[in-house]
Protein backbone atom coordinates (compact mmCIF):
# COMPACT_ATOMS: atom_id res chain seq x y z
CA UNK A 1 0.00 0.00 0.00
CA UNK A 2 1.14 3.58 -1.02
CA UNK A 3 1.05 6.87 0.83
CA UNK A 4 -2.39 8.16 1.61
CA UNK A 5 -1.26 11.17 3.24
CA UNK A 6 1.66 13.45 3.53
CA UNK A 7 1.27 14.26 7.45
CA UNK A 8 4.54 13.09 9.04
CA UNK A 9 4.87 10.36 11.86
CA UNK A 10 7.43 10.54 14.77
CA UNK A 11 8.05 7.09 15.74
CA UNK A 12 9.19 6.60 19.22
CA UNK A 13 11.95 4.02 19.96
CA UNK A 14 13.19 4.03 23.94
CA UNK A 15 15.67 1.56 24.44
CA UNK A 16 17.45 0.49 27.47
CA UNK A 17 19.97 -2.22 26.38
CA UNK A 18 18.40 -3.37 23.76
CA UNK A 19 20.90 -4.77 21.93
CA UNK A 20 19.34 -8.20 20.98
CA UNK A 21 16.45 -6.96 19.26
CA UNK A 22 17.49 -3.31 18.67
CA UNK A 23 18.19 -3.74 14.94
CA UNK A 24 15.48 -5.69 13.95
CA UNK A 25 13.13 -2.88 15.52
CA UNK A 26 15.10 0.05 13.53
CA UNK A 27 14.78 -2.06 10.42
CA UNK A 28 10.88 -2.65 10.51
CA UNK A 29 10.73 1.22 11.51
CA UNK A 30 12.83 2.28 8.36
CA UNK A 31 11.40 -0.05 5.89
CA UNK A 32 7.70 1.24 6.80
CA UNK A 33 5.80 1.80 3.16
CA UNK A 34 4.85 5.76 4.81
CA UNK A 35 7.82 7.05 3.89
CA UNK A 36 6.99 10.55 5.13
CA UNK A 37 8.46 9.61 8.88
CA UNK A 38 11.04 10.45 11.39
CA UNK A 39 12.59 8.07 13.42
CA UNK A 40 13.52 9.16 17.65
CA UNK A 41 15.36 6.57 19.88
CA UNK A 42 16.13 7.41 23.02
CA UNK A 43 18.68 5.47 24.64
CA UNK A 44 17.24 5.38 28.12
CA UNK A 45 21.18 4.77 29.80
CA UNK A 46 22.25 1.35 28.14
CA UNK A 47 25.40 -0.47 29.13
CA UNK A 48 25.30 -3.16 26.43
CA UNK A 49 26.25 -2.99 22.60
CA UNK A 50 22.97 -0.34 21.98
CA UNK A 51 24.86 2.82 21.69
CA UNK A 52 26.99 0.90 19.26
CA UNK A 53 24.17 -0.35 17.00
CA UNK A 54 22.38 2.88 17.18
CA UNK A 55 25.61 4.31 15.48
CA UNK A 56 25.91 2.40 12.58
CA UNK A 57 22.88 3.42 11.46
CA UNK A 58 24.11 7.12 11.15
CA UNK A 59 21.52 10.21 9.86
CA UNK A 60 18.63 7.42 9.27
CA UNK A 61 17.78 8.00 13.11
CA UNK A 62 17.65 10.54 15.15
CA UNK A 63 19.47 9.57 18.98
CA UNK A 64 18.89 10.90 21.70
CA UNK A 65 20.90 9.75 24.63
CA UNK A 66 19.82 10.31 28.66
CA UNK A 67 20.52 8.67 32.03
CA UNK A 68 18.43 5.99 33.09
CA UNK A 69 14.75 7.11 33.95
CA UNK A 70 12.22 4.33 33.24
CA UNK A 71 10.55 3.61 29.81
CA UNK A 72 7.96 6.35 30.15
CA UNK A 73 10.52 9.09 30.50
CA UNK A 74 11.98 8.01 27.35
CA UNK A 75 9.09 8.38 25.56
CA UNK A 76 8.47 11.33 26.68
CA UNK A 77 11.79 12.51 25.39
CA UNK A 78 10.87 11.14 22.12
CA UNK A 79 7.38 13.16 22.19
CA UNK A 80 9.19 16.58 23.03
CA UNK A 81 11.85 16.48 20.08
CA UNK A 82 9.15 14.99 17.42
CA UNK A 83 8.44 16.70 14.36
CA UNK A 84 5.50 15.18 13.55
CA UNK A 85 1.60 15.42 13.84
CA UNK A 86 1.42 12.33 14.41
CA UNK A 87 3.25 10.05 16.70
CA UNK A 88 3.85 5.82 16.88
CA UNK A 89 5.32 3.50 19.53
CA UNK A 90 8.18 1.23 19.15
CA UNK A 91 9.72 -0.65 21.55
CA UNK A 92 13.51 -1.71 20.96
CA UNK A 93 12.13 -5.61 20.65
CA UNK A 94 8.92 -5.27 18.85
CA UNK A 95 8.46 -4.97 15.26
CA UNK A 96 5.41 -3.91 12.26
CA UNK A 97 4.34 -5.19 9.21
CA UNK A 98 5.86 -3.29 6.12
CA UNK A 99 2.33 -1.34 6.00
CA UNK A 100 1.62 -0.69 9.59
CA UNK A 101 2.28 3.09 9.27
CA UNK A 102 0.41 3.40 5.85
CA UNK A 103 -2.66 1.84 6.39
CA UNK A 104 -2.91 3.10 9.94
CA UNK A 105 -2.43 7.13 8.63
CA UNK A 106 -4.96 6.34 5.54
CA UNK A 107 -7.15 5.13 8.93
CA UNK A 108 -6.97 8.13 10.94
CA UNK A 109 -7.19 10.53 7.47
CA UNK A 110 -10.59 8.36 6.23
CA UNK A 111 -12.73 8.83 9.57
CA UNK A 112 -10.92 12.13 10.61
CA UNK A 113 -10.08 9.97 13.53
CA UNK A 114 -7.73 11.55 16.61
CA UNK A 115 -6.35 7.93 17.93
CA UNK A 116 -5.71 4.63 15.04
CA UNK A 117 -5.21 0.87 16.80
CA UNK A 118 -5.02 -2.61 14.89
CA UNK A 119 -4.70 -5.99 15.58
CA UNK A 120 -1.51 -7.20 17.35
CA UNK A 121 0.41 -10.70 18.08
CA UNK A 122 2.54 -12.06 20.43
CA UNK A 123 5.59 -13.69 19.61
CA UNK A 124 8.24 -15.69 21.44
CA UNK A 125 5.23 -17.75 23.85
CA UNK A 126 5.05 -21.13 24.31
CA UNK A 127 2.38 -23.22 21.10
CA UNK A 128 -1.15 -22.09 21.36
CA UNK A 129 -0.41 -18.69 23.56
CA UNK A 130 0.46 -16.39 20.47
CA UNK A 131 -2.54 -16.34 18.52
CA UNK A 132 -3.30 -12.87 16.62
CA UNK A 133 -6.33 -10.79 18.46
CA UNK A 134 -8.29 -8.13 16.81
CA UNK A 135 -9.76 -5.84 19.71
CA UNK A 136 -12.87 -4.92 19.71
CA UNK A 137 -14.23 -1.51 17.77
CA UNK A 138 -14.52 1.02 20.16
CA UNK A 139 -16.75 3.28 18.35
CA UNK A 140 -19.89 0.92 18.31
CA UNK A 141 -19.94 0.20 21.68
CA UNK A 142 -19.68 1.88 25.50
CA UNK A 143 -15.97 3.28 24.70
CA UNK A 144 -15.78 4.05 28.79
CA UNK A 145 -16.93 0.39 29.75
CA UNK A 146 -14.46 -1.09 27.63
CA UNK A 147 -11.22 1.43 28.13
CA UNK A 148 -12.10 1.31 31.95
CA UNK A 149 -11.93 -2.70 32.06
CA UNK A 150 -8.60 -2.84 29.72
CA UNK A 151 -7.23 -0.56 26.97
CA UNK A 152 -7.15 -3.66 24.72
CA UNK A 153 -3.98 -2.66 22.73
CA UNK A 154 -0.60 -2.74 23.22
CA UNK A 155 1.06 0.69 22.75
CA UNK A 156 3.09 -0.13 19.15
CA UNK A 157 -0.37 -1.10 17.78
CA UNK A 158 -1.17 2.60 17.49
CA UNK A 159 -1.08 5.74 16.03
CA UNK A 160 -2.22 9.00 17.23
CA UNK A 161 -2.33 12.89 16.30
CA UNK A 162 0.53 14.20 18.51
CA UNK A 163 -1.62 16.79 20.25
CA UNK A 164 -4.32 14.35 21.60
CA UNK A 165 -1.01 13.15 23.92
CA UNK A 166 0.48 16.29 24.96
CA UNK A 167 -3.00 17.83 25.83
CA UNK A 168 -2.76 15.25 28.66
CA UNK A 169 0.89 15.71 29.46
CA UNK A 170 1.82 12.40 27.78
CA UNK A 171 3.18 9.66 30.13
CA UNK A 172 3.06 9.53 33.47
CA UNK A 173 6.63 8.85 34.51
CA UNK A 174 6.00 8.09 37.94
CA UNK A 175 4.45 4.42 36.71
CA UNK A 176 6.58 1.41 36.86
CA UNK A 177 4.57 -0.32 34.47
CA UNK A 178 1.07 0.57 32.63
CA UNK A 179 2.29 3.72 31.55
CA UNK A 180 0.30 3.70 28.21
CA UNK A 181 -2.84 1.95 29.66
CA UNK A 182 -2.51 5.20 32.09
CA UNK A 183 -2.70 7.36 28.49
CA UNK A 184 -5.21 5.72 26.63
CA UNK A 185 -7.01 5.93 29.55
CA UNK A 186 -7.28 9.67 29.88
CA UNK A 187 -7.12 10.13 26.18
CA UNK A 188 -9.66 7.73 24.63
CA UNK A 189 -12.66 7.70 26.20
CA UNK A 190 -13.12 11.33 24.84
CA UNK A 191 -11.49 11.07 21.10
CA UNK A 192 -12.65 9.56 17.87
CA UNK A 193 -11.10 6.20 17.85
CA UNK A 194 -10.75 3.98 14.14
CA UNK A 195 -10.03 0.41 14.07
CA UNK A 196 -7.91 -1.15 11.56
CA UNK A 197 -8.91 -4.94 12.03
CA UNK A 198 -5.81 -6.61 10.59
CA UNK A 199 -2.56 -7.56 12.53
CA UNK A 200 0.11 -5.50 12.11
CA UNK A 201 1.86 -4.92 15.32
CA UNK A 202 4.03 -7.92 16.97
CA UNK A 203 5.13 -7.81 20.80
CA UNK A 204 7.65 -10.18 21.60
CA UNK A 205 8.06 -12.43 24.36
CA UNK A 206 11.81 -13.12 25.74
CA UNK A 207 13.99 -14.03 28.83
CA UNK A 208 14.77 -10.70 29.46
CA UNK A 209 13.28 -8.26 31.99
CA UNK A 210 9.71 -8.00 30.96
CA UNK A 211 7.45 -5.76 33.12
CA UNK A 212 4.36 -7.52 32.39
CA UNK A 213 5.84 -10.09 34.03
CA UNK A 214 5.47 -8.66 38.02
CA UNK A 215 1.84 -9.57 38.51
CA UNK A 216 1.27 -8.08 41.47
CA UNK A 217 2.86 -4.05 40.32
CA UNK A 218 0.43 -4.46 37.12
CA UNK A 219 -2.45 -5.63 38.92
CA UNK A 220 -1.58 -2.83 41.87
CA UNK A 221 -1.23 -0.24 39.10
CA UNK A 222 -3.88 -0.94 36.99
CA UNK A 223 -6.29 -0.88 39.83
CA UNK A 224 -4.85 2.58 40.88
CA UNK A 225 -4.93 4.28 37.68
CA UNK A 226 -9.07 3.20 37.12
CA UNK A 227 -9.74 4.87 40.37
CA UNK A 228 -7.63 7.34 39.53
CA UNK A 229 -10.04 7.67 36.42
CA UNK A 230 -13.37 7.66 38.06
CA UNK A 231 -11.98 9.86 40.92
CA UNK A 232 -10.84 12.46 37.91
CA UNK A 233 -14.28 11.94 35.71
CA UNK A 234 -17.21 10.96 37.33
CA UNK A 235 -19.55 12.36 34.86
CA UNK A 236 -18.05 10.36 32.64
CA UNK A 237 -18.46 7.42 34.42
CA UNK A 238 -21.75 7.97 36.03
CA UNK A 239 -23.61 6.59 33.27
CA UNK A 240 -22.19 2.95 34.25
CA UNK A 241 -23.30 2.93 38.12
CA UNK A 242 -21.83 1.83 41.50
CA UNK A 243 -22.24 -1.87 40.65
CA UNK A 244 -20.68 -1.78 37.63
CA UNK A 245 -17.70 0.11 38.66
CA UNK A 246 -16.96 -2.17 41.15
CA UNK A 247 -17.13 -5.14 38.63
CA UNK A 248 -14.57 -3.22 36.31
CA UNK A 249 -12.25 -2.58 39.31
CA UNK A 250 -12.17 -4.28 42.05
CA UNK A 251 -13.66 -7.39 40.35
CA UNK A 252 -11.09 -7.53 37.75
CA UNK A 253 -8.67 -6.87 40.35
CA UNK A 254 -10.44 -9.95 42.14
CA UNK A 255 -9.66 -11.95 39.20
CA UNK A 256 -6.05 -11.32 38.87
CA UNK A 257 -5.45 -12.44 42.74
CA UNK A 258 -7.43 -15.62 41.99
CA UNK A 259 -5.16 -16.54 38.93
CA UNK A 260 -2.06 -15.80 40.23
CA UNK A 261 -3.68 -17.52 43.54
CA UNK A 262 -5.06 -20.82 41.45
CA UNK A 263 -0.93 -20.64 40.08
CA UNK A 264 -0.14 -21.35 43.38
CA UNK A 265 1.80 -17.85 43.10
CA UNK A 266 1.11 -17.30 46.77
CA UNK A 267 2.92 -14.40 47.35
CA UNK A 268 1.60 -12.40 45.16
CA UNK A 269 -2.18 -13.66 45.09
CA UNK A 270 -1.64 -12.60 49.12
CA UNK A 271 -0.40 -9.21 47.99
CA UNK A 272 -3.49 -8.48 45.71
CA UNK A 273 -6.68 -10.05 48.58
CA UNK A 274 -4.92 -7.69 51.03
CA UNK A 275 -5.05 -4.50 48.88
CA UNK A 276 -9.01 -5.72 48.23
CA UNK A 277 -9.90 -6.38 51.52
CA UNK A 278 -8.80 -3.02 52.89
CA UNK A 279 -11.53 -1.84 50.50
CA UNK A 280 -14.18 -4.24 51.62
CA UNK A 281 -14.76 -5.57 48.15
CA UNK A 282 -16.20 -9.12 47.47
CA UNK A 283 -18.61 -11.92 48.58
CA UNK A 284 -18.74 -14.43 52.00
CA UNK A 285 -16.93 -17.01 49.43
CA UNK A 286 -13.99 -14.42 48.09
CA UNK A 287 -13.56 -13.71 51.86
CA UNK A 288 -12.79 -17.04 52.75
CA UNK A 289 -9.97 -16.98 50.16
CA UNK A 290 -8.69 -13.97 51.17
CA UNK A 291 -8.65 -13.82 54.90
CA UNK A 292 -5.96 -16.31 55.06
CA UNK A 293 -3.76 -13.86 53.20
CA UNK A 294 -3.61 -11.81 57.35
CA UNK A 295 -1.56 -15.18 58.13
CA UNK A 296 2.15 -15.35 57.86
CA UNK A 297 3.04 -17.26 54.73
CA UNK A 298 4.10 -20.24 56.41
CA UNK A 299 0.71 -20.72 57.33
CA UNK A 300 -0.65 -19.64 54.64
CA UNK A 301 1.16 -22.18 52.43
CA UNK A 302 0.20 -25.03 54.89
CA UNK A 303 -3.49 -24.11 54.58
CA UNK A 304 -2.81 -24.41 50.81
CA UNK A 305 -1.36 -28.00 51.19
CA UNK A 306 -4.20 -29.05 53.18
CA UNK A 307 -6.94 -27.71 50.78
CA UNK A 308 -4.80 -29.54 47.74
CA UNK A 309 -4.62 -32.52 49.33
CA UNK A 310 -8.08 -32.97 50.23
CA UNK A 311 -9.21 -32.07 47.40
CA UNK A 312 -7.33 -34.31 45.58
CA UNK A 313 -8.57 -37.12 48.03
CA UNK A 314 -12.10 -36.03 47.32
CA UNK A 315 -11.84 -36.65 43.76
CA UNK A 316 -9.87 -40.03 44.11
CA UNK A 317 -12.71 -41.26 45.73
CA UNK A 318 -15.28 -39.71 43.71
CA UNK A 319 -13.33 -41.95 41.00
CA UNK A 320 -13.39 -45.39 42.93
CA UNK A 321 -17.44 -44.21 43.31
CA UNK A 322 -17.86 -44.33 39.63
CA UNK A 323 -15.92 -47.59 39.12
Amino acid sequence: MGNHSSQTVSIIIPCFNGEAYLDEALDSALGQSHSDKEIIVVDDGSTDRSAQILAEYGDRIRVVHQANAGLPAARNAGIDISRGSLLAFLDADDYWEVDFLSKMVAAIDESAADIAYCGWQNVGLRAGRGKPFIPDDYSKVDKVDLLLRNARWPVHAVVCRKEVITSVGSFDPTLTSCADFDLWLRVAPFCNLVLVPEVLAYYRFHEGPQITKNHVRMARNVWMIQKRFISRNPQAVAHLGKERLAQLTDGELLQRGYMCYWQRDLQSARSIFRLLMRSGYGSLRDWKYMLPALLPLPLHRALVCLFDRAKDAGTKARTRADE
